[in-house]
């Protein structure tokens, strides 16, 4: 078993047989046949990944690591906010008739400010400090910006990463962290989703700046099941896992922006059957 496997359904059960339900309570998400969406939450989980033991994959169903990745991508490296930069249609339900989902994500990964000699977004900025200042405790970035969010189709679920460099003993390479930040999650829909998005961003950045990719902690303020997604949950942890498969990065790519979808791959992915059509809140 995979230990990420291990992680999500530790996860799961715990907020089946611990969490609060939200149902009666005004909530905002509404299913597309107007019902309200209740959850089954819990607040402030924290699951630790260490991207030098495995690559977290689930196995009990397959996560699409180039979807994810090319997500990712958009953000922090594009630093789109238009649906017709991205490969897949996960955003279309956000999107103006242009395409665009507002002032969210990849726009104020765009937004430059002045820093050390000249100007930088958010991007740049952790890249030049993880060069030239690795031992900083002030590399970190944030999309959750409060004079934005009235322009913004969605406001942002994972909305910061900390970066944080150490020295480990007997290593001739420093180990980069990181912990991402999240204050709502479908744990369903989207669990997997952001960590493997974000252990890939882990890995990139680890790459182009001499590092090695280490721990990847992720914290949820508010971890959360759809009250339809309840019993697809339930058969899920109850799937044999596999182990984890092995996680390739291109190791020719040193420049971020040079890097594509198709520079991460995986060996050895043995998954459970998909599950398909999940009912999405809105």
């Amino acid at each position: 078993m995979s230990k990420a496997d291990q992680i999500f359904i530790d996860m799961c059960r715990d907020i089946l047989d611990n969490g609060t339900s939200t149902e009666g309570e005004k909530v905002r998400p509404h299913w597309p046949d107007g019902t309200p969406a209740y959850t089954v939450k819990k607040f402030g989980v924290v699951n630790r990944y260490d991207l030098r033991e495995e690559f977290p994959l689930l196995t009990l169903r397959r996560t699409a690591l180039k979807s994810a990745t090319d997500e990712m991508l958009w953000i922090w490296q594009k630093k789109s906010n238009n649906i017709h930069d991205l490969s897949s249609h996960i955003w279309d339900e956000w999107a103006d008739e242009d395409g665009s989902i507002g002032k969210a994500y990849g726009y104020q990964m765009s937004v430059k400010h002045k820093y050390k000699e000249g100007m930088f977004d958010q991007v740049d900025r952790v890249i030049y400090d993880l060069k030239n200042n690795p031992f900083s405790r002030r590399i970190m970035t944030n999309i959750y910006v409060h004079q934005d969010l009235s322009e913004m189709n969605l406001y942002p679920c994972a909305y910061s990463m900390t970066f944080n460099v150490t020295q480990e003993k007997g290593k001739d390479r420093l180990t980069l962290n990181a912990i991402l930040n999240q204050r709502s999650q479908d744990v369903l829909a989207a669990n997997n989703w952001n960590v493997v998005q974000y252990a890939v961003l882990l890995h990139m950045m680890a790459q182009v700046c001499g590092m090695e990719a280490g721990i990847l902690l992720h914290v949820i303020a508010d971890a959360h099941i759809y009250d339809r997604h309840i019993p697809i949950i339930r058969e899920l942890i109850e799937r044999t896992p596999y182990p984890a498969p092995t996680f390739h990065l291109n190791p020719d790519v040193t420049d971020f922006y040079a890097f594509t979808r198709d520079d991460v791959s995986v060996e050895n992915y043995q998954t459970g059957e998909q599950v398909k059509d999940i009912p999405i809140a809105i």
